[in-house]
This record gives structure tokens, sequence and C-alpha cells, in this order.
């Protein structure tokens, strides 16, 4: 004989609360595409890693589309160093000779990508890996030191352009898109590494999501960079530039900050900086009316 569990009735009534609560954003965001750069430490924890992508399955499930783009970081690194090549950095920037760009390209694509795909599929969703030289086009960059000498990074670029057929055709299959952060260069077609925030911008830029959304290892945008109390709600891309102006928003956030306001100029609705490292945080930021991290809008009501 089985003896039946009774749940507590609060507890059920809550979390069909939640659901019910939920239900004016599922609605509209229903056949939505939301754009979602991934990375940071978030990336370096397995756990939070297959969280992530359940919770994205679950936006999938939703009637949303969501569309990846992640990073690499520490896994590249490691990858670098166990090649014996040392990991260096320009202005933020990731030297990567010839040598190391077939390793950022091996990683990337062989590794990082088709690990988060099967997490996905393990947690019951649909997604395709996408290399990213298959949608990102890109030139190479020049970058200087603090001499204002130039310095040769070697493979490295920024997106110019996007191809989005494959992503396009997978959204209509209701499939999601995992792309990463590589770029084919313009004219000799060779792979260059490219910043995974910028590249998200760009392709938010040409597909036009309801929204994009940076996950990293910060709450948001701070008034305080030592304070987490310190953050910021919501902003307007007028305030947003503000910000970068007075120095709050300052160092790397400034690039990361600048893309977000080019992708709202050209039609994405509301860009999000939220903390991956927060137990169910893409949920809680795009179907709650709080959310957890900064919004940044085109302009305020």
């Amino acid at each position: 004989m089985h003896t039946r569990i009774i749940p507590d009735l609060k507890e059920l009534v809550s979390q069909a609360s939640v659901l019910v609560d939920a239900l004016p954003y599922m609605q509209a965001y229903r056949d939505k595409t939301v754009l979602i750069k991934f990375g940071g430490s978030a990336m370096d924890d397995p756990e939070l890693v297959r969280n992530a992508m359940r919770d994205i399955v679950v936006m999938e499930a939703m009637g949303l589309n969501p569309v990846v783009v992640h990073g690499g970081g520490k896994a590249i690194s490691k990858a670098m160093a166990s090649a014996g090549l040392e990991a260096r950095f320009v202005n933020g920037l990731r030297v990567t000779g010839k040598e190391a760009v077939r390793i950022v390209e091996r990683t990337l694509n062989n590794v990082i990508n088709p690990n988060l795909v099967e997490m996905m599929r393990e947690a019951g969703g649909k997604a395709v890996g996408i290399p990213g030289t298959d949608v990102f086009v890109g030139e190479r960059v020049c970058e200087h030191d603090a001499a204002g000498s130039p310095v040769d990074i070697g493979e490295v670029g920024r997106v110019i352009g996007c191809l989005i057929p494959r992503i396009e055709e997978a959204l209509r299959l209701e499939i999601t898109p995992v792309i990463s952060p590589l770029a084919k260069e313009l004219g000799t077609h060779n792979p260059l590494n490219v910043n995974a925030d910028l590249a998200a911008a760009a392709l938010a830029c040409e597909l036009r999501p309801v929204k994009l959304v940076y996950i990293s290892d910060v709450p948001g945008l701070l008034r305080d960079p030592a304070s987490p109390a310190t953050i910021i709600k919501s902003i307007d891309r007028r305030q947003a530039r503000r910000l970068i102006d007075e120095g709050t928003i300052s160092g790397g956030m400034i690039p990361k900050v600048r893309s977000a306001l080019d992708a709202l100029h050209a039609g994405v609705r509301k860009v999000h900086f939220i903390d991956g490292r927060l137990p169910h945080f893409l949920l809680l930021e795009i179907f709650t009316t709080e959310g957890i991290g900064t919004e940044i809008i085109r302009e305020q009501r």
C-alpha cells in the first residue's frame, strides 16, 4: 500500500500564482525572438550552464524563439595553456595568432557549442549548433598600446555584417540556434576571433529581437561597482550615454553598453544585463515585473 504525500496547499497556490503572474509576458512574447548572449564566469560552472540551458528550453515551451550566442572564456585559455600558448590580452581583446585561432575555433565549435546543444536536448528542447563563421562576416582590428603605438593582435576581428538564413530557417522549424563567436574574414574567409558581446549586438541589429539579454557575472549596471545594492533597474538610451560620460559606466562595460545602444537604435525593444550566477535568472528577468538585472529601453515613458 502506497502512502500519498499531500503537498502543502499554500506552496501549491504560490506556484500556481507564479504562472498566472507570468501569463501577460507569455502572451506578449509568444512567437517573438529573444537573443541571449551567454558568457562570463557563469559558463565555468557546469550546473549553472545546465540550469541556464533548461530555462531556455522553458522559454521554447512558452512559445518564445530563443537565439543563443555564447562565449568561450576560461575554456579557451585552458586549451591554449595545454598547447603551451600564454593567454595575452590587449585592451580586453585576446591576442590570437594563427595557431591560437585554430585552438579557439576547435574549442568553440567542437567542445563548448556541442555541449550547450546537448544540454538543451537533454532538457527536452530542440537546438542546433551553428559555427559563427557561417553567420558573422568580419574584418581585422588593430589595437594600440598605452603610448599609442599599433599592436598586432593577430586573427582578431570585429563583425561588419551577418548572414542570417540558417538562423531564420532554424527559427521557422522552432529550433534554437546556438552560435559561436567567430567571424569569417571578408575576402580571405579565414576565421577571426570576435568579442561575443559585440557579435551578439551586431546579430541583434539584423534580427531585431524583442529583447537582447547579456548574461555575465555581474548583477547589472551599478552606480557603485563595489556595491551590488546600487544596481540600476531601468534606464533609457539618453541616461545610459550620460552614465558613460560621467564615468559611472566604465572599463569593459562601455563597449558592451554602446553595442546595446546600437541594437536599440536598430529596432531592438529592450536590452537586459543580468547575473548568470542566480537560479532561473532568465525566467525572473523576462517573466516578472521586477526583474533581477538592468534593462535599457529606448525612451522612458
